[in-house]
């Protein structure tokens, strides 16, 4: 039975975001399921919590650039935890044929590019590497995949070709400063929103410990690839309420973290 049509228990889940109680409710698949049924649970959570700090960004007078059609953001380097990478790859494979291929050419072309610019090593090193990076690695690989103004594989017409399936980074990046300003995020001071709940962060650390390995953050141009060679973790199932209770750990001990450090 596919975890769509699996039966499914409804939890009414009460979390503490920084603009204060955050009450929704999940369904959850009652039996078994792989990693990836995870994905839209925790992704809703992290969306929810969002809409909460837009809010208040709102009602203390600031305004949301980012608007539909605006893609300056769509050249940085996004991440996707292990159990995105299955579920985008759920996805694509779930396609039209002719629709599937596209994606795929385009992603190959985005590889060449990366080839082409000496970064493609460093970057598939950074999806296989089994001890963690230090930040300064990461800002320099970021800053080196910013400087190529490389399009993601998926950005079609100026719009995300996959907006309903997009890596959690892309939906957590909200800006309040000018939208002219991000033509040139490498140069220029732009003021994003505060992210309650780093969604490819929690994710990362739910797979690590269900795994017993480092946490992983795949750059998106390999993220298929790697979920392909990964194919059997990602065929592994686990009961869906203790998938949901131990995202929400990661959840919540982030939120400590994060408040405590505010509260300093």
């Amino acid at each position: 039975m596919s975890s769509t049509s699996m039966p499914v228990d409804r939890y009414e889940v009460a979390i503490n975001v920084p603009r204060g109680p955050l009450t929704t409710s999940v369904d959850v698949p009652s039996g078994f399921v792989p990693i990836a049924t995870i994905v839209p649970l925790a992704r809703q959570l992290g969306e929810q919590a969002s809409v909460e700090e837009v809010r208040g960004a709102v009602e203390e007078g600031a305004t949301i650039s980012c608007k539909d059609g605006c893609a300056a953001c769509c050249r940085m380097m996004v991440p996707l935890s292990p159990p995105e990478a299955f579920a985008l790859r759920d996805h694509i494979d779930s396609l039209p044929k002719a629709e599937r291929d596209r994606f795929m050419r385009k992603i190959d072309d985005a590889k060449a590019a990366l080839r082409h610019a000496g970064l493609l090593e460093p970057l598939i090193e950074l999806a296989k590497t089994p001890k963690p990076l230090a930040d300064s690695d990461m800002d320099a690989l970021n800053h080196a995949y910013y400087a190529l103004r490389l399009p993601c594989p998926f950005l079609e017409a100026g719009r995300c070709g996959i907006y309903e399936h997009r890596p959690s980074a892309c939906r957590e990046l909200l800006v309040t400063s000018p939208a002219d300003l991000c033509q040139d995020l490498a140069h220029n001071a732009v003021q994003p929103l505060p992210v309650p709940i780093r969604v490819s962060t929690v994710l990362g650390l739910l797979w690590a410990d269900l795994t017993d390995k480092i946490p992983r953050l795949i750059p998106l141009p390999l993220a298929l690839n790697w979920a392909t060679e990964h194919e059997p973790e990602g065929r592994r199932v686990w009961k869906g309420g203790d998938l949901l209770d131990q995202t929400l750990d990661k959840v919540w001990r982030l939120l400590s973290q994060t408040m405590g450090e505010k509260q300093c």
